[in-house]
């Protein structure tokens, strides 16, 4: 989000805990996060697609919500009127065609016929559906998020479907690039829905009505950059609507902290480091190996810088909304080992990831008859998270490398650790001290080493400068 842009949600923040009474702010908070996510998304140059995206994406929620009620879960007519709204805000936006807003929500949408007809539809699959066995609808839910997921972070699957809309659209498909369709907030949101398919098989997602799940799925200062809160806790305060209210300054007080730390970090701190950290353009214009190790250095703190801001406005305009969502960093590059440090950074992905990868994973090896090696089954399950890591960045090999990095530290760590343990026991207070400092500094080395595939996509070029780092040149 841009800072007019956060700055604009604040405010609202403000008027919304303030000025809204209690029973009214689940509808305008229903309200908010539909218009939302029509509003944060980028125009595109493909026809309509700005607008057809985030309607897809509540139209998705809306599926996946029908698959993953609790079972004795009926529809009731409060689920309707909520889908009622948000049929009807969608329609309302298409009005944009035809006359000009005071604000501008989104650009030129389709024909409202179109759109309503688009929605009878869409709504008429849900019903069918709904009568399939609840099994195979969860299922079926997944591989659908999951098809989309890959279909939108891989560069080839893209441009084809890129291909294809700019033909459905009358358009020419040789302008076509993998920008055309940037879905802003479809990875936060579909990893939150997979989580609720994945909870519902195992029988512990709480029962959710279909105005708690929309706001859980695409709540909207989370909604482009995370973090990804757990369903039970999101919905615990979402269902106490605490909000702001003039006795509760100190509340004001932390969002206003978090927003103006956060505003300093990113826009600030974040946009200087830029302009001298590392990337495809500045790696190959460096001609000493001292320069490329600051430049690496720099890249480091400017992702930790930009990234936390973010997350640290997210938090403080949650605040305002009656939600605190969960921290996502932890003083990552303080910490002594690769396995505190992936602890502390990203920490509610890392959650996610241990939730629904490693730990199924590592349970499925378990059952086996004859089960692997515990160390087998870490190493396993370990590579397999970090590369989901990875890919959820996009399906591209300097992600994948960049995950089999951090697998290959985590690994290592681990037998190191098994194998030292009697002699880091052993250890004098001083000594201790010295390792403690020297695990700091070569754990901040190695993650900064991994940066390296983070920031440059030319496996090649990323190639060459990791080598140069260490002097080795082509």
């Amino acid at each position: 989000m841009t800072l007019a842009e956060i700055a604009l949600l604040a405010l609202i923040g403000v008027v919304y805990a303030l000025a809204l009474p209690r029973r009214w702010r689940g509808g305008a908070l229903l309200v908010l996060t539909t218009l939302g996510i029509f509003w944060l998304q980028p125009p595109l140059p493909v026809r309509w697609l700005d607008y057809s995206l985030p309607l897809a994406l509540l139209v998705l929620v809306g599926f996946t919500w029908l698959a993953a009620r609790a079972p004795t879960q009926r529809v009731t007519r409060r689920d309707w009127l909520t889908a009622a709204v948000i049929f009807g805000v969608a329609l309302a936006l298409t009005t944009a065609r035809y006359v000009q807003l005071p604000l501008e929500l989104t650009t030129r949408p389709p024909e409202s016929l179109s759109v309503a007809l688009a929605l009878a539809a869409a709504l008429g699959l849900a019903l069918l559906a709904s009568r399939l066995p609840r099994a195979w609808f969860l299922w079926l839910m997944l591989a659908v998020l999951l098809t989309a997921f890959i279909l939108l972070k891989t560069p080839v699957l893209t441009m084809a479907v890129t291909r294809m809309l700019r033909i459905s659209a009358a358009q020419d498909p040789a302008l076509a690039t993998p920008a055309d369709v940037l879905w802003l907030g479809f990875s936060y949101a579909a990893f939150r829905l997979i989580a609720t398919v994945r909870d519902r098989q195992s029988g512990i997602l709480p029962a959710m009505t279909l105005r708690e799940y929309i706001t859980y799925a695409l709540f909207l200062p989370a909604f482009p950059t995370g973090p990804i809160d757990r369903p039970e806790t999101f919905l615990a305060q979402l269902q106490a609507v605490p909000g702001l209210n003039t006795r509760e300054s100190s509340r004001f007080a932390y969002a206003g902290t978090r927003l103006a730390v956060g505003a300093f970090k990113k826009f600030v701190i974040a946009d200087m480091l830029a302009l001298y950290s590392l990337n495809a353009v500045t790696a190959p214009q460096t001609e000493t190996t001292g320069a490329l190790w600051l430049l690496v250095f720099i890249y480091a703190w400017q992702i930790y810088f930009d990234f936390s801001g973010a997350i640290d406005m997210v938090i403080g305009i949650g605040v305002l909304f009656g939600i605190q969502l969960p921290e996502n960093f932890n003083r990552p590059y303080r910490q002594r080992t690769i396995t505190a440090f992936w602890q502390g950074w990203h920490m509610t992905l890392s959650a996610w990831a241990r939730a629904y990868v490693y730990s199924p994973l590592s349970r499925s090896l378990l059952r086996r008859k004859r089960k692997p090696s515990p160390d087998v089954i870490f190493i396993l399950a370990t590579l397999a998270t970090m590369i989901v890591i990875g890919l959820w960045h996009a399906v591209a090999l300097n992600f994948l490398i960049w995950g089999v990095w951090n697998a290959a530290g985590l690994i290592v760590h681990r037998f190191w650790t098994q194998r030292t343990r009697n002699w880091y026991r052993a250890l004098s207070p001083g000594r201790l001290r010295a390792w403690h400092g020297a695990g700091v500094a070569l754990t901040f080395v190695f993650v900064a080493l991994g940066w390296v595939w983070f920031a440059i996509p030319d496996v090649q070029l990323a190639a060459r400068t990791f080598l140069r780092l260490f002097g080795v040149t082509s």
